[in-house]
């Protein structure tokens, strides 16, 4: 993967991410649940950091001359 593609696509790399998480969760019981637990936190704070992307990118957006007809 590379890096552009993740610059452009961080909100559904995080997604696909959470999503093998859960299944994992789910399908291995025996894992410890402290580990369970922090990377739970870590999802959470990464989830911050991928919605700051995603702001940035929508206000630069906005910001860019949009063409006339």
């Amino acid at each position: 993967m590379s890096l552009q593609f993740i610059k452009q696509h961080p909100a559904r790399i995080y997604a696909v991410l959470v999503a093998a998480l859960a299944l994992i969760v789910h399908y291995v019981p025996e894992l410890p649940s402290a580990l369970i637990l922090a990377l739970a936190a870590a999802i959470l704070g990464t989830g911050e950091a991928v919605q700051r992307t995603e702001d940035n990118k929508t206000a630069t957006a906005g910001q860019e001359a949009t063409p006339t007809e």
